[in-house]
């Protein structure tokens, strides 16, 4: 029986590093978008707006941009084999090494 081709059968995008690299990217963009809204906000005295973008998302951008930087620097601390079986446990297990 022949497999469906998958977009992961491409050995550096099934790759937990690369999928982590790719988060940290995206992560970063979303971040760079949410700051231009701000001085956006703040050239049109929106206060409102600024505040809001300010306390309800630039710090939990910050926050998980430096969280997802730590797991890329682990994976390549690691490479490949099983330390990345034992990285997929410890978010599984929300951060707590089996």
């Amino acid at each position: 029986m022949l497999l469906p081709i998958s977009e992961f059968d491409h050995a550096e995008k099934g790759d937990a590093l690369n999928a982590m690299e790719l988060a940290l990217s995206l992560e970063r963009i979303n971040n760079q978008k949410l700051l231009n809204l701000h001085s956006l906000a703040n050239e049109n005295n929106d206060a409102q707006l600024a505040d809001f973008i300010e306390s309800h998302f630039l710090v939990d951008q910050v926050e998980d941009i430096k969280k997802i930087s730590e797991y890329v620097a682990q994976l390549r601390r690691m490479g490949k084999g099983h330390g990345v079986w034992h990285f997929d446990q410890m978010l599984l297990n929300g951060g707590v090494v089996a």
